[in-house]
């Protein structure tokens, strides 16, 4: 037969167990109506031959009569294609995708490359330290390494500082021993042997005695025992040296401070000023604030998604109404640790990458995770441990902080991680990597050829190519985590760097013409050319989403073609 399969909506109601990979010939054949010829019209060029199938929810992409076929570059795959297809396995990308903070040690234009090439996908500029000047640099080098690549992107993250209760400077560190007592004071400029200052005015009312204050996360810790109008007296109970300016948290409270500061509001203007793709809003306790500033960013017209960090006790009784208000999550696991006995952290990382996947939204798991590379060049066991633990999660990306902002190995520090990741990637089981927590059954038309499309490419072992100018359909993609790379194409700048965070998302700025098959044959051409490709391959090419390109608004449409070369 020289035609396309056609299929009508019926096949969102495909019987469960037809669901599987090894039933896709007998969907089509169940659901194939007789089959309806079109005459197709000439491409603009070929630069690429390829067979192909299609399923589709009503009449779309042009098929070639049996007269056209021994002229033309296509080839209609036999119904029965993908029956006899081999046991799948994941092509060698990885889909985990790495946020690298970028400070003193990989500032520099050479390093920001260098960071590009070993894995980053996502640049984080950390407002805690440094000043906008220094950013900017930063920001203007990565822009620099977009424009130069068609087929590479890093997307910016702004991180606000937050509302962070601090230590104050002192001269020389201070050494606290165990049943030593110190003060903490709201008194300006005070540092001696027992007294330090803080940088919050309120800090007296909102510890009680018998709280426990935390000192750099843990690392040091002290029992509250009685307090005065200005000052706070401690019991050392787990001693260190205490450096200037160092993070307090009392564990199991939040600080009373408003989640965005004024600080932060500057940092965010200068963010919109430089159309970063992404904000990661500190200590959001409810959803208020993140529809505080999406109203912001409305009213400046700014498209700029909002990264919400679970990092403080407050949090997590509003866990569901932050996610939901927000575009995706960071697992800031720090100060989660300090506020939250830490025995919950494990668990609290489990159950927010799980409802962020339930959401369809981005989720970073952050914090510690090759923190020892710091300062040396190999990572420990655990470490490689936690980085494998969150890729069988699901997390849509790992970060990196201190190990890439002022670590001696911060090039070793991303190899570790991608190496780690990709290995992990390719040993999840086939029924582990699939998700089965949607339904299509349930879901719209996006969500269901969404399923089907990640069932098919799963079944054929065959990449997914999508067209999209808003991103939507790659990242319903990505939610189905398929075993292949997602190459999202799209014409839109901001949808290429913002589709760098999503899992197994490989976006590609390219224009699009009006001739659909030109525009496909070109996208082949180019993976082609960059050996995203190979010579006898097959694609899934994927049409549905928000908004129409070639196609009707209620058409869909799945296709199956062969790179011939």
């Amino acid at each position: 037969m020289g035609s396309f399969i056609n299929l009508s909506t019926s096949i969102s109601v495909f019987k469960s167990d037809l669901c599987s990979s090894k039933h896709i010939a007998d969907v089509v054949l169940l659901h194939a109506k007789p089959p309806t010829i079109w005459k197709s019209r000439p491409l603009c060029h070929q630069p690429a031959s390829m067979s192909f199938t299609q399923i589709s929810s009503s009449n779309g992409f042009p098929s070639l009569e049996d007269s056209d076929r021994s002229n033309s570059p296509f080839e209609v795959l036999p119904a029965d294609y993908g029956v006899h297809v081999g046991a799948v396995t994941s092509d060698s990308r990885r889909k985990t995708k790495i946020v690298c903070t970028i400070g003193p040690a990989t500032s520099s234009r050479d390093m920001i490359w260098k960071l590009a090439e070993t894995g980053m996908n996502v640049a984080r500029l950390n407002m805690s330290h440094g000043d906008h000047a220094s950013h900017q640099k930063t920001i203007d080098f990565v822009k620099e390494y977009n424009a130069q690549f068609q087929d590479n992107v890093i997307a910016i993250m702004l991180d606000t500082k937050g509302p962070e209760v601090r230590s104050g400077d002192v001269p020389q560190p201070i050494l606290l021993k165990e049943g030593q007592t110190f003060n903490f004071t709201i008194r300006r400029g005070v540092s001696t042997e027992d007294t330090v200052s803080v940088n919050y005015d309120d800090f007296v009312n909102d510890v009680e005695v018998g709280d426990i204050l935390l000192v750099d996360g843990g690392m040091m810790s002290l029992a509250v025992k009685s307090k005065t109008n200005d000052s706070v007296k401690c019991e050392v109970i787990d001693g260190g040296e205490l450096k200037s300016r160092r993070h307090l948290n009392v564990r199991g409270k939040s600080a009373t401070l408003p989640s965005i500061t004024e600080k932060d509001w500057e940092d965010i203007k200068f963010g919109v000023d430089n159309q970063v793709d992404f904000y990661a809003v500190s200590f959001v306790k409810d959803a208020r604030v993140v529809h505080e500033l999406k109203d912001y960013l409305k009213s400046h017209n700014a498209d700029i998604h909002v990264i919400v960090k679970i990092e403080s006790a407050d949090s997590i009784p509003n866990l569901h109404s932050i996610l939901s208000a927000s575009d995706g999550a960071m697992v800031a696991r720090g100060d989660l640790g300090a506020e939250l006995p830490i025995e919950e952290v494990p668990l609290l990382q489990e159950d927010i990458i799980r409802r962020c996947h339930g959401m369809q939204k981005p989720v970073i798991v952050a914090t510690n995770m090759l923190e020892s590379m710091i300062a040396h060049p190999t990572p420990t066991r655990a470490e490689v441990s936690d980085i494998a633990i969150a890729v069988r999660e699901g997390t849509d990306a790992i970060m990196l902080s201190g190990e890439t902002a002022h670590g001696k190995y911060p090039l070793k520090a991303v190899k570790v991680m991608h190496s780690v990741a990709l290995r992990t990637e390719s040993s999840i089981q086939n029924s582990e990597a699939y998700p089965g927590n949607l339904s299509p059954h349930k879901s719209h038309m996006g969500e269901m050829f969404a399923f089907h499309s990640t069932t098919m490419s799963n079944t054929l072992n065959a990449p997914i190519i999508v067209f999209t100018r808003t991103g939507s359909m790659a990242i319903l993609l990505s939610h189905y985590r398929p075993y292949s790379t997602i190459f999202a194409f799209t014409n839109q700048e901001r949808i290429k760097q913002r589709l760098a965070l999503y899992h197994g998302v490989m976006p590609i700025f390219m224009q699009f013409s009006n001739d659909a098959e030109e525009t496909f044959s070109r996208a082949i051409k180019l993976l082609l050319s960059k050996g995203h490709l190979l010579e006898g391959q097959h694609v899934t090419l994927v049409q549905s989403g928000a908004q129409p390109i070639w196609r009707e608004e209620s058409t869909h449409h799945i296709q199956v073609r062969k790179v011939k070369g």
